[in-house]
């Protein structure tokens, strides 16, 4: 670096409750590729050991002629994507989900993409310096399809310094 100046250190973080805009929609990016590891590690994890997401010789006799994705995963994938672009290190808390539908099956090997579009937002009333955000997440498949969406509160913390009647 020349004349001895330090370089400029850029942190990466979410968006402060100041700065999510009602009705914008946020595309996450890069999207995640579904492995047969993902599903069994995560099922395992859960101790959800659903036949559907295990048993391929008890799945292939299906509707669906072979195992799905566990869909807590696809919603943790979902609002996981969000993390970086919106909540990362500036959310306090998840404050509950709303309308979580799964409207198609994901398989291993789909590719997941999600946004998440800001539906709405306030300043907290009982905690200064914090703002609620309602998130509506949809996520697709690589054909388009609608796989899950729901919708989400979140507590999230206003910019440093700035006043608790902020926007």
């Amino acid at each position: 670096m020349s004349g001895g100046m330090a370089p400029a250190r850029i942190t990466q973080r979410g968006l402060y409750f100041e700065e999510f805009i009602e009705g914008a929609v946020y595309v996450h990016a890069p999207g995640r590729t579904v492995t047969e590891a993902d599903n069994v590690l995560f099922t395992t994890l859960t101790m959800n050991t659903q036949s559907l997401h295990l048993d391929a010789a008890w799945s292939a006799e299906t509707e669906f002629g072979e195992r799905l994705v566990n869909s807590m995963f696809t919603l943790s994938t979902m609002v996981g994507l969000s993390v970086a672009q919106l909540t990362q290190g500036t959310i306090v808390a998840n404050l509950g989900f709303d309308q979580v539908r799964f409207p198609a099956p994901v398989r291993v090997g789909d590719t997941l993409y999600a946004e998440t579009l800001i539906a709405g937002k306030r300043p907290s009333s009982s905690r200064p310096g914090q703002g609620i955000v309602e998130f509506a997440h949809t996520m697709r498949n690589q054909r388009g399809e609608v796989v899950a969406e729901a919708t989400r509160k979140t507590l999230m913390l206003c910019v440093p310094g700035a006043t608790e009647d902020a926007p």
